[in-house]
């Protein structure tokens, strides 16, 4: 019980540490804001309308799929909604984005596009919209970075607490296992591998996942052994208690403060990961949305199309500058120090 009440205790002090940067709350609401807006992009960035009222009848475009017989075409097989031409009884309402990430203005005389109405943030050198493609591309860019964070901290808090709580020989062999793995050159193997297949996003993951997992392990070895031979672990030993149970209930939930410090730093550098691999074209397959693609096409026509450099760099920039606010807050918040 008194363990429980001072645990509980640390916990609120902590949380009003954390509470008190307040660039860090503001990083946070912009992360979730960032996330809600790319989660539901379909609403805002869309070459189908979000309500259509044609002929006496409603759709929801955006969200269903509609045949062109259906609108009274019988000449095409994909309905394009632009031409449809509207009564004086008919309705539609548009997304604030009219473009699909992966459709291109054909109106476009010259690419890449400057921004205009149409495309408020200009176009890419295939002609797609830039603004679609960022807001599309959050999506693609948080879920590699949480997808290796969390198999990366499942496989590395494993590791690093067996090698620490039995030590000897596990935590000998173990260590040289990891030097031999750390010997790798990860960049130069996925550099063949995105050579040799296509890389889908999955791929790229269990690839980072492969040789990501070292860092943690390491921090959560020297947690378990520096907290294997404390006063309350050898007390639940005393009394019985099973290695899981002293494990899971004694040792694990007082180690956690590194991996914890280190999450919104792990996220971040996912993000600068798989930027910096599809800046270099070795990330994520044409056409899927990315903001190092952005990148690696602005370096080609950094004379003609500023855009391109501009607001995928904006969009980077407040990313990793929100996670790394975060990061920083926590690790005050969790300083022993303090």
């Amino acid at each position: 019980m008194i363990e429980r009440f001072l645990s509980h205790e640390l916990s609120i002090k902590r949380w009003r540490r954390f509470k008190s940067h307040r660039p860090a709350i503001v990083s946070i609401i912009v992360l979730i804001l960032l996330g809600a807006l790319s989660l539901t992009a379909e609403v805002w960035a869309n070459n189908k309308p979000l309500y259509l009222k044609y002929q006496g009848r409603t759709y929801f475009p955006f969200a269903q799929s509609i045949h062109p017989s259906e609108l009274g075409r019988n000449d095409i097989m994909v309905m394009d909604f632009r031409s449809i031409e509207l009564g004086p009884q008919d309705a539609v309402i548009w997304p604030p984005i009219r473009w699909d990430p992966f459709e291109r203005n054909a109106t476009l005389e010259t690419l890449p596009g400057a921004p205009t109405r149409a495309n408020i943030f200009g176009t890419d050198e295939g002609g797609r919209d830039v603004a679609a493609r960022l807001l599309y591309g959050f999506r693609y860019s948080m879920a590699y970075a949480l997808a290796v964070w969390l198999f990366c901290s499942i496989i590395g808090v494993s590791l690093g607490a067996t090698m620490g709580f039995f030590a000897g020989w596990v935590d000998i062999v173990g260590q040289r296992v990891i030097e031999i793995w750390e010997s790798v050159p990860t960049l130069m193997l996925l550099i063949i591998l995105a050579s040799m297949i296509a890389p889908t996003i999955w791929i790229l993951t269990g690839f980072t996942v492969l040789f990501g997992w070292v860092g943690i392990s390491m921090y959560m070895r020297a947690e378990f052994l520096k907290l294997r031979k404390r006063e309350f672990v050898e007390a639940a030993h005393a009394l019985g208690a099973s290695k899981l149970r002293v494990i899971f209930r004694h040792i694990l939930p007082n180690s956690l403060t590194p991996w914890i410090t280190m999450t919104p730093f792990m996220v971040a550098g996912a993000v600068t990961g798989l930027s910096s691999l599809d800046y270099l074209g070795y990330g994520l397959p044409a056409p899927t949305p990315s903001w190092g693609e952005l990148l690696g096409q602005a370096q080609k026509h950094f004379q003609v199309a500023w855009w391109l450099a501009v607001f995928p760099s904006l969009a980077l920039f407040t990313t990793l500058t929100s996670l790394n606010l975060i990061g920083s807050a926590v690790r005050d918040a969790y300083d022993p120090r303090k």
